[in-house]
């Protein structure tokens, strides 16, 4: 109580999670989501919270709430006594995926999309009948969305910001292998360096100066290689189509190579030109690091990234 015997001065556990919550999401509709309360409600308990400090705590803008200094203060606090309540309770998250429902939001490169996210959401769909995957473009918001829980997992070889307070985990280990259609005129079976340097290329700029195609454009420069890019494409997607259908060649990463490949009954080619190899990680907040919905789906996509 306070000098005069008024509890109302302390903050309940719930307030304390709104606080949290809010200022990770900068968002009421999604506070609201997370913690399975309608909007009017939060925005009720967020008026209560004003007027015990006598501080506005978040102001609205075009975009998100943005927290004031007093928010920042008392958020730090909130978090310390919300992990201590946990640790003394032994309050232990309980996640069952053939009950759940939660949505989960991976942030991944276009070329997840047929390599492993259908084999993961084939397996979810044996066991958690009701869980949902939503798939997040990788781009400079994604550290943000990762520690606010907009986002639980980022997947891919070239993720920004993945510095302090992220854990990571490598899974795949990527080399480069090149693809020609089965019926182009001049190249049949294997790539010479010569063919590699007369023929047309596709290219792909996903990632820019820190994605795939400036991997290989580094590469070429050290050899002193020239490749001749007639078309660019933003994602790996359209490729085996334009591939199958010209005189056109292109290099890529081998998993997604060999599913295109499959796809469209291409010519698997050795790259002429030495070409390093890179790391295909997934990426999480440590705040959500012993979450078991979240250990539980980095399960299922390291089991099935190979």
């Amino acid at each position: 109580m306070d000098e005069h015997g008024d509890s109302s001065a302390y903050f309940e556990v719930k307030q304390l999670q709104l606080l949290d919550v809010l200022h990770s999401t900068r968002s009421v509709t999604r506070t609201a989501e997370r913690l399975g309360q309608t909007q009017p409600t939060i925005s009720t308990w967020l008026k209560q919270i004003r007027d015990k400090v006598g501080d506005p705590l978040f102001i609205r803008t075009a975009k998100e709430m943005i927290p004031t200094p007093r928010a920042d203060q008392i958020v730090e606090k909130a978090r310390a006594i919300l992990e201590a309540m946990r640790q003394l309770s032994g309050d232990v998250p309980h996640f069952d995926p053939a009950t759940s429902s939660r949505v989960f939001r991976m942030c991944a490169p276009d070329s997840a999309h047929i390599t492993m996210i259908p084999r993961l959401l084939q397996c979810i769909r044996g066991i958690a009948p009701n869980v949902q995957v939503e798939t997040l473009p990788i781009n400079e918001h994604t550290a943000q969305m990762l520690e606010s829980g907009d986002a639980d997992l980022a997947y891919g070889g070239f993720v920004p910001g993945m510095d302090t307070g992220f854990y990571q985990q490598a899974l795949i280990k990527q080399d480069f292998i090149c693809l020609a259609s089965m019926d182009h005129p001049r190249i049949k079976g294997t790539l010479t360096l010569d063919d590699y340097q007369r023929e047309a290329h596709v290219a792909v700029s996903y990632g820019g100066i820190h994605g795939v195609n400036a991997l290989i454009q580094s590469a070429l420069h050290a050899q002193q290689v020239e490749r001749r890019v007639l078309l660019t494409l933003a994602g790996f997607l359209g490729i085996g189509k334009v591939i199958a259908s010209t005189d056109l060649i292109t290099t890529l990463p081998h998993n997604i190579a060999e599913t295109l490949a499959a796809q469209y009954e291409l010519q698997l080619l050795e790259c002429p030109v030495r070409i390093p190899s890179y790391m295909i990680r997934q990426y999480w907040h440590a705040r959500y690091h012993r979450d078991p919905g979240n250990q539980w789906l980095r399960r299922l996509c390291a089991q099935y990234a190979e």
